[in-house]
């Protein structure tokens, strides 16, 4: 099973520019399912399917895991059928179970504010206020931020280029504040981090190489812990409370699109959920009769 597999994600990764994040989740998925059935995936039938998807309900997986398992295996078997490696593909009439879409979290303006005040008292958090202003200031993923190189950011015309889902570029402005801590931590600070080895990477650990996404991960929370936001945040939550404070003050949807780099525009439209939840909160809280 295991050459399969490993062909399958070559296949996603260079025939489908899938994420390794996907690959990484695709791939953990296949082997369970291999384990769990121990079969050569030639003699897997429509009823194994069925046995599998049963066991993971049974195990009490969420609909979400189960949608993307079911997902995984559907191009999964149309990619053995490419191969000619099987003939008849047991995933036919199994559907990939619908799941209601999660309203994305981010955080008020009000949290952002305190989010970003970061005490400015040594060379790393000059770099830490940079990256979170660099952050909300784009909406770029966390895994675009920590692979930008010094030659995709300009500062001259603020913009920073990056690549996204599929290795499609995209090109962002970068708003005041960012630029005011990019040009500080570029030209102050960035030097001072690094340690024997040079490289391009912008944003670089306290060892001198490229900032992690556990790295980074690690930042937030404790800034979420020093300002006491008590929700739940995540370092895609900048990007969200990007996307949702666009909305609420006037932007249009195709230009949130384009700046998110979302390929579907119904990815976007979730936004507009969020943001109409803003009005009715603001609704029963400013309206006399609101209540």
């Amino acid at each position: 099973m295991t050459e399969y597999i490993l062909s399958f994600c070559n296949y996603l990764l260079i025939d489908r520019k899938y994420s390794n994040n996907t690959i990484e989740a695709y791939k953990r998925d296949l082997t369970l399912f291999f384990k769990y059935l121990n079969k050569n995936v030639q003699d897997i039938n429509h009823e194994d399917i069925h046995l599998y998807l049963k066991y993971l309900r049974e195990e009490k997986k969420n609909e979400r895991s189960i949608a993307r398992v079911t997902s995984c295996l559907k191009s999964f078997y149309k990619f053995l059928l490419i191969e000619k490696i099987i003939y008849k593909n047991p995933m036919d009439d199994i559907a990939v179970p619908k799941v209601a879409k999660k309203l994305p979290s981010s955080l008020s303006e009000e949290e952002i504010v305190a989010l970003l005040e970061v005490p400015l008292i040594d060379n790393f958090s000059y770099r830490n206020k940079a990256m979170l202003e660099l952050l909300y200031a784009t909406g770029m993923r966390v895994s675009e931020m920590i692979n930008l190189t010094l030659l995709d950011v300009d500062l001259d015309s603020a913009i920073v280029r990056t690549l996204g889902k599929g290795g499609k570029e995209r090109i962002i402005p970068i708003g005041d504040y960012a630029l005011k801590y990019l040009k500080i931590y570029i030209g102050e600070i960035r030097n001072k981090l690094i340690k024997k080895e040079i490289n391009d990477y912008l944003f670089l650990n306290n060892h001198g190489k490229k900032m992690s996404r556990q790295g980074f991960f690690k930042i937030i929370k404790k800034r979420q812990a020093e300002v006491g936001i008590t929700k739940d945040i995540s370092p895609h939550t900048l990007r969200h409370s990007f996307a949702t404070h666009l909305l609420n003050n006037g932007a249009d949807l195709r230009s949130i699109q384009e700046l998110l780099g979302h390929a579907d525009i119904g990815t976007t439209q979730i936004y507009t959920f969020v943001s109409n939840e803003h009005l009715k909160e603001n609704y029963k809280q400013f309206h006399p009769h609101g209540e």
